[in-house]
């Protein structure tokens, strides 16, 4: 089940990205909810008591409060919900950059640019639900592969660096870790693998992370890095 949000004050515009959304999951054979909601604050009263959202279709131009405003609101609590803007202007298409939107569409949306989206949309999601299930302090720990900064080893343990400062060691090599990770990670060396959803730049002896963290590059692998990236991209 793919639940999905259609935000927009303009009922035509609702009615007709609900046609083409449904149009899009008949022929992809996905089971789908859609939800309506003509004004952000409608979305956010509804949100506080349901919001498990897959996929949100936001307008960004909308009375009071608008889309962009709505998607901060949502994303400082929620990093996997898939963000689409539609906007009748091209100028607001830079504004929405902050809360990683995964795309924005000019009305008219067609329903080839829809479905585009809505499949990487969905590409997203299935990633997403990939983890590391870890054992620690008597509890099994699911940590989303798209949490995990970087894997460092220490000692006689790996220790993973998640989203907001979490870590958690384990006893594992990284060569058995390596093995459960996916495409968006790469062996920086014998110590280290870094999530590269996260890196931000690199030199040939250095790769480093949006949360200012440097991790160190073997000797060799910048080459190899930077083709890593572009095949992510």
């Amino acid at each position: 089940m793919i639940t999905i949000a259609i935000c927009d004050d303009e009922q035509t515009e609702r009615t007709n990205a609900t046609n083409l959304v449904q149009n899009w999951a008949a022929e992809r054979n996905h089971t789908i909810r859609i939800n309506h909601f003509p004004s952000a604050e409608a979305f956010l009263f509804s949100y506080e008591e349901d919001p498990a959202y897959d996929i949100l279709l936001l307008d960004i131009q909308m009375q009071a409060m608008d889309g962009v405003t709505l998607a901060r609101q949502v994303r400082a609590g929620n990093k996997e919900v898939q963000i689409i803007f539609i906007t009748g202007y091209m100028e607001y298409i830079a504004e929405g950059y902050d809360v990683e939107a995964l795309n924005y569409l000019l009305k008219p949306v067609t329903a080839a640019k829809l479905t585009a989206v809505l499949d990487r949309a969905t590409e997203r999601l299935a990633r997403n639900e990939k983890a590391l299930f870890i054992q620690q302090s008597g509890e099994n720990i699911r940590v989303p592969l798209y949490e995990i900064r970087y894997l460092e080893v220490m000692h006689n343990h790996v220790t993973i660096h998640a989203a907001a400062g979490a870590e958690y060691k384990i006893k594992k090599t990284l060569a058995v870790i390596e093995e459960e990770l996916d495409q968006n990670f790469f062996r920086a060396g014998r110590s280290f693998i870094v999530n590269l959803r996260y890196v931000r730049r690199s030199t040939k002896t250095e790769i480093h992370l949006a949360d200012g963290v440097t991790v160190p590059l073997s000797r060799g692998l910048y080459t190899a890095l930077n083709q890593a990236i572009i095949e992510r991209t």
